[in-house]
C-alpha cells in the first residue's frame, strides 16, 4: 500500500496548504530533501487551534493539535510535490509546544504529529529524529508549531 493510499484510508481531511505570511516559504526542496517551515494547527475551515498546553488545553488536546499541524504539513507536501508518495522517509521533526512552566511531557504532545507520519509512511520510514521543546508562546496563541525535513524518493 502506498503512503497516499494509507493517508486516504486513515480518513483524515487535510486543511488547505498554508500560505506564507512573512519573509519565508512554506517548503523548500534542497537536493534530495524537502524542508518545511513551521506549521501551525490549521483546521479544515482555515481557523487555528488556540490555547496553551497545561492551561486551556490538556495533554490529549495538545496532541490532537500537533496531529493537526502534521496534517497541515501533509497538505504542504502535496502542494509542493504532488503526492506524499514522493517522500522516501521522515528525517527530522521539530515540535514546539506552547505550555505552562510546570507542563513536562512535551514529547507526548509532539507524538500527535509523529504518530501521524508513522501511520502514513510506516514505522521505519515515518519515524525520524525529533526534538520536542517547550516554549513560552507561539504565533497566534497556538499550542504547537512543527517543522519537518523529509528525504525525497
Amino acid at each position: 500500500m502506498t503512503p497516499a493510499q494509507r493517508l486516504h484510508d486513515l480518513g483524515y481531511i487535510l486543511p488547505p496548504a498554508p500560505k506564507a505570511i512573512g519573509a519565508y516559504v512554506p517548503s523548500l526542496v534542497v537536493g534530495g530533501q524537502l524542508l518545511t517551515s513551521g506549521h501551525l494547527p490549521l483546521q479544515t475551515d482555515g481557523t487555528l487551534i488556540r490555547g496553551r498546553v497545561g492551561a486551556e488545553l490538556d495533554q490529549a488536546s495538545g496532541k490532537a493539535a500537533a496531529r493537526q499541524a502534521g496534517l497541515a504539513i501533509l497538505a504542504t507536501v502535496i502542494a509542493t510535490l504532488g503526492s506524499v508518495d514522493r517522500v522516501a522517509r521522515v528525517v527530522k521533526v521539530l515540535g514546539l509546544v506552547n505550555s505552562t512552566p510546570d507542563f513536562l511531557t512535551h514529547p507526548a504532545v509532539v507524538n500527535g504529529a509523529s504518530e501521524l507520519f508513522a501511520a502514513v509512511w510506516g514505522q521505519e520510514a515515518g519515524v525520524g529524529g525529533r526534538s520536542s521543546v517547550g516554549v513560552g508562546s507561539l504565533p497566534e496563541g497556538v499550542p504547537v508549531e512543527s517543522e519537518v525535513v523529509f528525504e525525497l524518493a
